[in-house]
């Protein structure tokens, strides 16, 4: 049996849709608890039959999905959704009840919680996603970023450990995306594993831990978003870019030849490396 050092373990993960399309091809990957993974592709690439076969709902998958040391296989819905829940890239697919209090009370009531301590949930998780006081809205007079948010505290108000989140910062303005992001990094921070699909490359190097490019179901690399991102070339046969910065810095580096030593991913990298490719030009005369 796996270590249950392990939050997921994939090994040969295949699985192929009823109409023939391959979905996913050998697959393996470790999600360590506490990490803060990242999927990276382009549309088609398999990301969310992969998250979706991470959280128990896709079956007749080839090869091993381990969720804390046990086989997936063996595990009933409640044990799955005890400790990883999944945040559909589109919050109205999640959310039904009338109101805020409810939709995030229905997950912890089905558990068999009882009702104040649910209530303690609800109120904790709302708080955790900066939603206090709306308990009593209409979900469906929520903001697309706060239903986003709603969804999320839906999770933690099961007190799922691991989250599985399809492209959460998909719809939302560039401040939105930001605070997103900073949402997720905090509750990783407390101790929550996060495993996020996505295709925003300009967001990735922030926050993530590890990051793995999904192509054609297969990931084609992995490792940390340093590592990942030095190869444009990689990135453009799979219909993806560099993180904006990146790229900028690449094209300095190998058509303008200015002495930058590495591809900074990062606005403050950036201006670090410009600083002291200038300086050593200046020394240089």
């Amino acid at each position: 049996m796996p270590g249950k050092d392990f939050m997921l373990l994939l090994k040969g993960l295949s699985y192929k849709y009823p109409d023939g399309t391959q979905a996913l091809s050998d697959i393996d990957l470790e999600i360590r608890r506490g990490e803060f993974v990242g999927l990276l592709g382009a549309n088609g690439s398999g990301k969310t039959t992969l998250l979706r076969t991470m959280d128990g709902l896709m079956k007749g998958f080839e090869g091993e999905v381990y969720l804390k040391g046990e086989d997936i296989r063996t595990l009933k819905p409640k044990e799955i959704y005890r400790d990883v829940g999944l945040v559909f890239q589109n919050p109205d697919d999640q959310l039904f009840a009338p109101t805020l209090f409810e939709d995030v009370a229905f997950g912890p009531l089905n558990m068999g919680i009882d009702t104040e301590e649910v209530k303690r949930r609800v109120m904790e998780a709302l708080k955790e996603v900066e939603l206090a006081g709306l308990e009593k809205k209409s979900v469906h007079n929520l903001s697309f970023g706060q239903k986003k948010r709603a969804c999320i505290a839906g999770l933690l108000a099961m007190g799922h450990e691991m989250l599985l989140l399809d492209e959460p910062t998909a719809g939302l303005d560039p401040m939105g995306e930001y605070r997103m992001m900073k949402l997720l990094q905090r509750l990783n921070r407390e101790g929550v594993t996060m495993v996020m699909a996505t295709h925003s490359v300009d967001l990735v190097p922030l926050f993530l831990d590890r990051l793995f490019i999904l192509s054609r179901g297969r990931i084609t690399r992995g490792g940390t978003p340093e590592e990942v991102f030095n190869a444009p070339q990689d990135m453009e046969n799979i219909k993806l870019r560099l993180p904006q910065i990146a790229e900028l810095i690449y094209r300095l580096k190998h058509e303008d030849e200015l002495p930058f030593e590495r591809i900074p991913l990062t606005i403050g990298e950036a201006r670090r490396e410009i600083v002291r490719s200038l300086e050593a030009l200046t020394s240089g005369r």
